[in-house]
């Protein structure tokens, strides 16, 4: 059976300090590549296979869009999101959805609350129930609807990884990784999820975030086309106060997490950083990855400790802070 690295292939990544001790520890893997793809820290085991969750959405939406899906902006953004969702998500998903003349109810992802408290909060005051809508992946599901209509392609098969929309999608991975797709399982929005190792899930990112918009080729159009959608809009790969959405509005990153403690960042100059959790927590990802970067040179020490202060990693104890998460070098 598959599996992802190993205890002795992880190293410490991350503290948890409270009080000056250090209650706990985050160990996994992590790979830094320059702006011209060339290795330039290597921590872990990188060579071993993870499942990407959701840093896949980047691929995920390029397939779509080299599908016909029509992507653009807000709607890109949304695409390659893991969204709070908040109204203003939910109204985008929606425009997705209508530009494709598909009704909510044709999305597969499953039923969900918000997680902008917020506006679950709001919700629930109304006696309101999870939606599909709702759902942090329901943009990339109105996304996989519109590149099925564009190609005329069975809508109510294509979570199936046999659809011709999965295999698309499977075979960009391996284009952008460079390697073969190690195995196929579910998400947990029901879409197929793809393990590659974190080396390959590095290029891949690198390649998606240092395209150019003057590109002879679609892909590269499309992919600088996605990124710049989510630098100006920083508030649709996340939510307001979350984390991606605060690495991108204070560093000018391109920065997409997924669960189990997975994280793809690129800088503005290209230097991309990969990275896992073994233990599946994200709370310290984003900030791991940003001192990476920062260490690569490719992000000042300002902008970085702007973005620490803005993110939640303080430890709290007795209704005050006491600690914080923060990274292990």
């Amino acid at each position: 059976m598959p599996e992802t690295l190993s205890v002795a292939g992880a190293v410490e990544l991350a503290r948890v300090e409270r009080g000056g001790f250090v209650e706990s520890r985050h160990a996994g893997a992590a790979l830094v590549l320059d702006p011209d793809g060339q290795v330039i820290e290597r921590l872990g085991d990188v060579d071993a296979p993870i499942l990407p969750r959701s840093s896949l959405k980047p691929v995920q939406a390029l397939a779509c869009m080299a599908a016909g899906a029509p992507l653009a902006g807000q709607s890109l953004a949304l695409a390659t999101a893991s969204h709070s969702g908040t109204d203003r998500h939910v109204a985008v998903v929606r425009d997705i959805l209508d530009s494709a003349g598909v009704d909510e109810r044709s999305l597969q992802c499953p039923p969900a609350w918000p997680a902008d408290t917020t506006t679950r909060d709001t919700l629930v005051r109304a006696a309101g129930e999870p939606e599909r809508l709702r759902m942090n992946c329901s943009g990339k599901h109105a996304a996989m609807l519109a590149a099925c209509v564009a190609q005329g392609w069975e809508r109510e098969t294509y979570l199936d990884p046999e659809h011709p929309l999965q295999v698309q999608i499977r075979e960009l991975v391996e284009r952008l990784t460079g390697e073969r797709v190690q195995a196929i399982v579910v998400d947990g929005c029901g879409a197929p999820v793809f393990a590659v190792s974190l080396s390959g899930l590095a290029k891949a990112a690198h390649r998606i975030g240092g395209s150019s918009e003057r590109s002879p080729f679609a892909l590269h159009r499309n992919a600088a086309a996605l990124v710049a959608a989510v630098r100006e809009h920083p508030w649709a790969i996340d939510g307001p106060g979350r984390p991606d959405t605060i690495a991108v509005e204070t560093t000018g990153v391109f920065a997409k997490g997924g669960a189990e403690g997975v994280m793809i960042m690129v800088a503005p100059d290209g230097t991309t950083v990969a990275l896992k959790m073994l233990d599946g927590s994200g709370r310290a990802a984003g900030v791991v990855a940003l001192r990476l970067l920062e260490r690569a040179g490719a992000l000042s020490a300002a902008d970085v400790t702007r973005a620490r202060e803005a993110l939640p990693l303080r430890v709290r104890g007795g209704g005050r802070d006491v600690g914080a998460i923060s990274p292990a070098f």
